[in-house]
């Protein structure tokens, strides 16, 4: 009699306990803290700032994808996202991809435009028990890097000048992109300039936008690690003309990089490609105040 009691006691204290918390997955990390993307959209061609993938043409032949960026039904809302690692920290990287980077004068040199166009943001997520708390972002445009904190991060100047706060969205950070060129910042809650684009949110599926002034349009995420994805892909002639560049004819040639392929003209020593392969290094570098803070990883498939 006793051992039965004793067995129900156990049942009764086991019943009590709380269950441990599950491991949060990579997509549902990416998803908790993917952006509100505000895409600003120049009206003498709505679509061509549309975001989707870069085989949103069925193919990974980066050689046809200006020629075949005017497939509106093809352009259905996305965003690439990719996760690391160290004890202490999530790191985060979202880009957002254009077949095109254009303009709406001749570019006769080819010095103003090119194919193929991705350009994104590396958050710092300081890790806990469920999705972590967002530190500090920085964005790419073009060939420069721009350093944001939200309300409320004990980060301070580092090497770089913090450019301004990281505005969230219902806890999402928010991101603007430019028409055209699609360099990346923070989202400053202005109207969009000239009064007109689109504003993507992050979904389980993606959309293609009613019109070039499209207030509300779901984007998925897709993993740049996937077995099948962009990173699997970093050796294949057919997308990259080298590594981390995109192969592109129109315009500029291989003028465009993937995550692992972008930089800063003028940061010192963070490296070509850091923003992926190295993230603890640039946020380590290009701020101070961070409490502690690990540069060793956990897991980085880009190592």
């Amino acid at each position: 009699m006793k051992t039965i009691r004793a067995g129900l006691v156990a049942i009764a204290l086991l019943a009590l306990t709380p269950a441990p918390a599950h491991a949060v997955t990579d997509h549902d990390l990416a998803f908790h803290w993917a952006p509100v993307h505000y895409q600003d959209t120049d009206s003498s061609d709505y679509d061509a700032d549309y975001l989707s993938t870069v085989d949103f043409d069925g193919d990974w032949n980066t050689l046809n994808n200006w020629e075949n960026q005017p497939q509106l039904a093809k352009l259905t809302g996305a965003a690439y996202y990719s996760v690391t690692e160290t004890s202490t920290h999530w790191f985060l990287v979202y880009g957002f991809y254009h077949p095109r980077d254009w303009d709406d004068q001749p570019d006769p040199f080819g010095t103003r435009t090119h194919e193929n166009d991705l350009e994104g943001i590396l958050l710092a997520v300081r890790k806990d028990a469920g999705f972590g708390k967002l530190e500090a972002a920085i964005t790419v445009a073009h060939s420069d890097f721009y350093s944001y904190t939200p309300a409320g991060s004990p980060y301070t100047n580092g090497s770089e000048t913090i450019d301004g706060t990281l505005l969230l969205s219902n806890g999402r950070p928010t991101t603007f992109q430019e028409a055209k060129g699609h360099g990346l910042y923070r989202w400053n809650g202005a109207e969009f300039p000239g009064g007109d684009g689109v504003v993507y949110v992050p979904a389980t599926t993606g959309e293609v936008p009613s019109n070039g002034n499209d207030r509300s349009v779901d984007y998925r995420l897709v993993n740049i690690l996937d077995a099948n994805g962009m990173w699997a892909r970093r050796n294949n002639t057919e997308t990259f003309a080298s590594f981390g560049t995109f192969r592109g004819d129109n315009g500029k040639d291989n003028a465009a990089h993937a995550p692992w392929g972008w930089d800063d003209q003028n940061d010192g020593p963070i490296y070509r490609g850091y923003l992926a392969t190295d993230p603890a290094a640039v946020f380590d570098r290009y701020f101070e105040n961070k409490g502690t803070f690990s540069l060793t990883y956990t897991r980085n498939a880009f190592r």
